[in-house]
Protein backbone atom coordinates (compact mmCIF):
# COMPACT_ATOMS: atom_id res chain seq x y z
CA UNK A 1 0.00 0.00 0.00
CA UNK A 2 1.09 3.74 -0.74
CA UNK A 3 -0.20 6.75 1.19
CA UNK A 4 0.34 9.89 -0.33
CA UNK A 5 -0.04 13.11 1.87
CA UNK A 6 -2.04 15.38 -0.44
CA UNK A 7 -2.50 18.05 2.32
CA UNK A 8 -2.39 17.85 6.10
CA UNK A 9 -2.91 21.42 6.93
CA UNK A 10 -5.79 22.77 9.09
CA UNK A 11 -7.49 24.56 9.34
CA UNK A 12 -6.45 26.36 6.36
CA UNK A 13 -3.86 25.21 3.67
CA UNK A 14 -0.66 27.29 3.56
CA UNK A 15 1.21 27.98 0.25
CA UNK A 16 1.76 25.10 -2.06
CA UNK A 17 -0.13 23.12 0.46
CA UNK A 18 -3.52 21.96 0.95
CA UNK A 19 -5.99 21.11 4.33
CA UNK A 20 -6.26 17.03 4.69
CA UNK A 21 -6.18 14.94 2.23
CA UNK A 22 -4.72 11.32 1.23
CA UNK A 23 -4.35 8.97 -1.40
CA UNK A 24 -4.42 5.42 -0.93
CA UNK A 25 -2.58 3.02 -3.81
CA UNK A 26 -3.31 -0.71 -3.36
CA UNK A 27 -4.84 -3.18 -4.95
CA UNK A 28 -4.99 -1.43 -8.06
CA UNK A 29 -7.39 1.17 -6.51
CA UNK A 30 -6.73 4.75 -6.16
CA UNK A 31 -9.23 5.89 -2.68
CA UNK A 32 -9.04 9.34 -2.06
CA UNK A 33 -8.84 9.02 2.75
CA UNK A 34 -10.63 13.23 2.67
CA UNK A 35 -10.81 15.77 0.35
CA UNK A 36 -9.91 19.32 2.00
CA UNK A 37 -9.29 22.94 0.37
CA UNK A 38 -6.32 22.06 -2.16
CA UNK A 39 -6.61 18.70 -2.41
CA UNK A 40 -7.45 18.05 -6.24
CA UNK A 41 -5.04 20.50 -7.29
CA UNK A 42 -2.34 17.68 -5.51
CA UNK A 43 -4.13 14.49 -6.16
CA UNK A 44 -4.00 15.75 -10.32
CA UNK A 45 0.05 15.59 -10.18
CA UNK A 46 -0.39 11.71 -9.83
CA UNK A 47 -3.71 10.56 -11.60
CA UNK A 48 -6.38 11.93 -13.58
CA UNK A 49 -8.53 13.47 -10.82
CA UNK A 50 -11.63 10.89 -12.40
CA UNK A 51 -9.52 8.08 -12.28
CA UNK A 52 -10.21 7.85 -7.90
CA UNK A 53 -11.98 4.73 -7.64
CA UNK A 54 -13.82 5.39 -4.25
CA UNK A 55 -14.14 8.44 -1.50
CA UNK A 56 -13.60 8.06 2.40
CA UNK A 57 -14.58 11.19 4.47
CA UNK A 58 -13.77 10.72 8.02
CA UNK A 59 -16.28 13.99 8.94
CA UNK A 60 -17.80 16.69 7.30
CA UNK A 61 -15.87 19.92 8.51
CA UNK A 62 -14.56 21.95 5.73
CA UNK A 63 -10.73 21.36 6.04
CA UNK A 64 -11.67 17.68 5.38
CA UNK A 65 -14.65 18.06 2.85
CA UNK A 66 -14.13 21.52 0.77
CA UNK A 67 -12.76 19.96 -2.35
CA UNK A 68 -15.26 17.07 -2.87
CA UNK A 69 -17.89 19.21 -3.95
CA UNK A 70 -15.34 20.29 -6.63
CA UNK A 71 -14.95 16.66 -7.46
CA UNK A 72 -18.30 16.51 -8.07
CA UNK A 73 -17.73 18.40 -11.14
CA UNK A 74 -15.01 16.19 -12.20
CA UNK A 75 -16.66 12.91 -12.26
CA UNK A 76 -19.39 14.84 -14.26
CA UNK A 77 -17.22 16.26 -16.60
CA UNK A 78 -15.65 12.70 -16.94
CA UNK A 79 -19.17 10.74 -17.10
CA UNK A 80 -19.99 13.58 -20.36
CA UNK A 81 -16.73 12.82 -21.97
CA UNK A 82 -16.98 9.11 -21.32
CA UNK A 83 -14.05 8.76 -19.39
CA UNK A 84 -15.81 7.37 -16.36
CA UNK A 85 -17.98 4.43 -16.50
CA UNK A 86 -20.12 4.74 -13.39
CA UNK A 87 -20.73 6.86 -10.21
CA UNK A 88 -18.06 8.03 -7.35
CA UNK A 89 -18.95 6.17 -4.69
CA UNK A 90 -18.14 7.62 -1.32
CA UNK A 91 -18.74 6.97 2.19
CA UNK A 92 -19.39 9.46 4.95
CA UNK A 93 -20.56 10.18 8.40
CA UNK A 94 -24.85 10.90 8.29
CA UNK A 95 -24.35 13.75 10.47
CA UNK A 96 -24.61 16.70 10.09
CA UNK A 97 -27.40 15.81 7.79
CA UNK A 98 -27.43 19.10 5.78
CA UNK A 99 -23.96 18.28 4.69
CA UNK A 100 -24.53 15.20 4.40
CA UNK A 101 -27.28 15.98 1.83
CA UNK A 102 -25.11 18.01 -0.23
CA UNK A 103 -22.37 15.55 -1.03
CA UNK A 104 -25.23 13.74 -3.50
CA UNK A 105 -24.56 15.07 -6.67
CA UNK A 106 -27.32 13.68 -9.80
CA UNK A 107 -26.62 10.19 -10.73
CA UNK A 108 -22.62 10.86 -10.55
CA UNK A 109 -22.55 10.44 -6.77
CA UNK A 110 -22.87 7.23 -5.11
CA UNK A 111 -23.31 7.91 -1.49
CA UNK A 112 -23.37 5.69 1.71
CA UNK A 113 -23.49 6.37 5.26
CA UNK A 114 -20.38 5.05 7.17
CA UNK A 115 -21.84 2.15 9.98
CA UNK A 116 -19.83 0.04 11.90
CA UNK A 117 -19.79 -2.72 9.26
CA UNK A 118 -16.19 -2.98 7.16
CA UNK A 119 -16.44 -1.82 3.63
CA UNK A 120 -14.58 -4.22 1.15
CA UNK A 121 -12.76 -3.02 -1.67
CA UNK A 122 -11.25 -5.59 -3.65
CA UNK A 123 -9.25 -6.90 -1.21
CA UNK A 124 -9.15 -3.98 1.05
CA UNK A 125 -11.04 -3.91 4.36
CA UNK A 126 -12.26 -0.46 5.83
CA UNK A 127 -13.48 -0.45 9.46
CA UNK A 128 -14.53 2.69 11.43
CA UNK A 129 -13.70 3.91 14.88
CA UNK A 130 -16.17 6.85 16.61
CA UNK A 131 -13.49 9.53 17.51
CA UNK A 132 -13.87 12.10 19.81
CA UNK A 133 -14.92 15.40 18.07
CA UNK A 134 -17.46 17.71 17.83
CA UNK A 135 -19.33 16.34 15.07
CA UNK A 136 -19.93 12.88 14.20
CA UNK A 137 -15.79 11.37 13.06
CA UNK A 138 -14.17 8.21 12.05
CA UNK A 139 -11.19 7.04 12.60
CA UNK A 140 -10.25 4.37 9.15
CA UNK A 141 -8.44 1.33 9.84
CA UNK A 142 -7.48 -0.39 6.26
CA UNK A 143 -5.57 -3.68 5.94
CA UNK A 144 -4.84 -5.49 2.97
CA UNK A 145 -4.36 -8.82 4.97
CA UNK A 146 -0.91 -8.36 5.06
CA UNK A 147 -0.03 -4.37 5.69
CA UNK A 148 -2.82 -2.58 8.48
CA UNK A 149 -3.23 1.71 8.25
CA UNK A 150 -4.72 3.26 11.10
CA UNK A 151 -6.09 6.86 9.80
CA UNK A 152 -6.99 8.59 13.08
CA UNK A 153 -8.83 11.44 11.32
CA UNK A 154 -9.42 14.25 13.77
CA UNK A 155 -9.40 13.20 17.59
CA UNK A 156 -10.02 14.10 21.29
CA UNK A 157 -7.94 12.66 24.09
CA UNK A 158 -10.87 10.63 25.02
CA UNK A 159 -10.74 8.58 21.74
CA UNK A 160 -10.43 4.77 22.43
CA UNK A 161 -7.80 4.12 20.27
CA UNK A 162 -7.14 -0.02 21.67
CA UNK A 163 -10.52 -0.74 20.38
CA UNK A 164 -9.10 -0.04 16.93
CA UNK A 165 -6.50 -2.79 17.33
CA UNK A 166 -2.73 -2.45 17.88
CA UNK A 167 0.55 -2.49 15.44
CA UNK A 168 -0.56 -0.67 13.00
CA UNK A 169 2.27 -0.48 10.24
CA UNK A 170 1.53 3.55 9.84
CA UNK A 171 -0.54 5.08 12.21
CA UNK A 172 -1.78 9.07 10.60
CA UNK A 173 -2.34 10.88 13.97
CA UNK A 174 -3.59 14.55 13.94
CA UNK A 175 -1.18 16.83 15.80
CA UNK A 176 -3.09 20.21 16.50
CA UNK A 177 -0.95 21.49 19.33
CA UNK A 178 2.40 21.75 21.02
CA UNK A 179 1.37 19.98 24.45
CA UNK A 180 1.84 23.38 26.33
CA UNK A 181 -0.72 25.31 24.30
CA UNK A 182 -3.23 22.73 24.86
CA UNK A 183 -6.39 24.32 25.69
CA UNK A 184 -7.82 23.95 29.55
CA UNK A 185 -11.38 22.82 27.64
CA UNK A 186 -10.71 19.51 25.32
CA UNK A 187 -11.43 20.70 21.51
CA UNK A 188 -11.52 17.20 20.14
CA UNK A 189 -8.25 17.74 18.88
CA UNK A 190 -4.22 16.23 20.28
CA UNK A 191 -1.02 17.48 21.00
CA UNK A 192 2.08 16.08 19.04
CA UNK A 193 2.85 14.39 22.79
CA UNK A 194 -0.71 12.79 22.91
CA UNK A 195 -0.50 11.52 19.14
CA UNK A 196 2.58 9.95 20.49
CA UNK A 197 1.42 8.41 23.75
CA UNK A 198 -1.96 6.85 21.51
CA UNK A 199 1.02 5.57 18.95
CA UNK A 200 2.80 3.90 21.89
CA UNK A 201 -0.29 2.52 23.57
CA UNK A 202 -1.24 0.65 20.04
CA UNK A 203 2.04 -0.08 19.59
CA UNK A 204 2.42 1.02 15.65
CA UNK A 205 5.71 0.46 14.01
CA UNK A 206 5.48 4.40 12.61
CA UNK A 207 4.06 7.34 12.69
CA UNK A 208 3.04 9.78 10.62
CA UNK A 209 1.83 13.39 12.22
CA UNK A 210 -1.05 15.39 10.84
CA UNK A 211 -3.53 18.15 10.67
CA UNK A 212 -1.11 20.75 11.31
CA UNK A 213 -1.40 24.49 11.61
CA UNK A 214 0.25 25.97 8.26
CA UNK A 215 2.37 28.81 9.67
CA UNK A 216 3.43 26.77 12.35
CA UNK A 217 7.49 25.39 12.49
CA UNK A 218 6.44 21.80 12.33
CA UNK A 219 10.05 21.26 14.21
CA UNK A 220 9.00 21.16 17.62
CA UNK A 221 6.20 18.81 17.48
CA UNK A 222 8.18 16.10 15.85
CA UNK A 223 10.70 16.90 18.59
CA UNK A 224 7.89 16.43 21.38
CA UNK A 225 6.78 13.55 19.51
CA UNK A 226 9.97 11.60 19.34
CA UNK A 227 10.40 12.13 22.73
CA UNK A 228 7.89 9.90 23.42
CA UNK A 229 7.49 7.69 20.70
CA UNK A 230 10.19 4.83 20.10
CA UNK A 231 9.34 3.97 16.58
CA UNK A 232 10.25 5.96 13.46
CA UNK A 233 8.14 9.68 13.29
CA UNK A 234 7.64 11.55 10.64
CA UNK A 235 5.95 14.96 10.23
CA UNK A 236 3.51 15.17 7.11
CA UNK A 237 4.37 17.39 4.05
CA UNK A 238 2.49 17.79 1.00
CA UNK A 239 3.50 15.17 -1.77
CA UNK A 240 5.22 12.60 0.67
CA UNK A 241 4.93 9.11 0.10
CA UNK A 242 5.10 6.16 2.56
CA UNK A 243 4.88 2.58 1.31
CA UNK A 244 3.60 0.30 3.70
Amino acid sequence: MRWTVLGCHSPYPGPGGATLGYLLEADQQRILIDCGSGVLAQLAKITPIYEVDAVFLSHLHHDHISDFFVLQYAVMVAAKQQKRKGPLPVWAPSEPTHWYGKLSYQSFIEKHPIQMQPVKLGNLTFSFYQTDHAVPCYAIHISDGHKTILYGADAGPKTDWLLMGTEPDLFVCEATYLHKELPAQPTGHLSAKQAAEAGVKIKAKQLLLTHLYPERDPAPLAEEARAVFPGQCLVSQTGMQIEV
